[in-house]
């Protein structure tokens, strides 16, 4: 398994949704506290996204923060990012861990205890559970499943779970308080603070 530091996951929103460019959000994020930073666009091109993400990665790799690419493995591969996250209908988790090899980080979104059952453990290194709470930020999320369903789907993982879904400070110290949480992931949170350094700091 490839270990990670998931405890304060950062996922990047589209730009417009941001108070600053998606480097500076994400450099103020992690002088907070955020540990991995997963990028995720779904409206621009895949040549859009690679000139946004490259600079981004730039400064991750010089703090020592890992690089995440949602869904477009492709990209996660051209730039050799530090790992990729697919969901249950993107690509099939065995052509995705052959693609990017066996050393980098492959989450995987599980939302019901049968996907949960069905994760091949040898190959996902993480999976990522929710959406916890309403979220305004995935159009297609399945509803919410509460802390209590969360916890319930959690305890039914044998990797590191990340909740995810409408998270805020209060939410995160309940999905804290369950001991179940490898980490906690969140978008506008941080992505449309005013301060999102101190945000961060409050969501640790």
């Amino acid at each position: 398994m490839n270990t990670a530091n998931y405890h304060l996951y950062l996922v990047t929103d589209e730009i417009e949704r941001c108070r600053y460019s998606l480097t500076e959000t994400v450099r103020q994020a992690v002088e907070g506290g955020v540990t991995i930073v997963q990028y995720r666009s779904e409206r621009l091109s895949h040549e859009e996204q690679r000139e946004q993400v490259l600079p981004l990665q730039t400064y991750l790799r010089s703090v020592g923060v890992p690089l995440i690419i949602n869904d477009n493995v492709q990209l996660a591969v051209e730039i050799d990012a530090d790992g990729i996250h697919i969901g249950q209908d993107d690509m099939p988790v065995p052509q995705a861990r052959e693609l990017i090899g066996p050393h980098k980080i492959l989450g995987l979104t599980v939302t019901t205890p049968e996907q949960m059952a069905a994760v091949d453990t040898t190959l996902v290194d993480y999976v990522g559970c929710g959406p916890v709470f309403p979220t305004i930020t995935k159009d297609d999320a399945p509803p919410p499943m509460g802390v209590e369903g969360w916890a319930k789907l959690a305890r039914l993982s044998s990797l590191p779970v990340v909740a995810i879904g409408g998270l805020n400070k209060e939410r995160t110290a309940a999905i804290r308080a369950t001991g179940l949480a490898a980490g906690v992931a969140v978008v506008s949170a941080i992505c449309a603070a005013v301060n999102p350094t101190q945000a961060a700091r409050e969501l640790t």
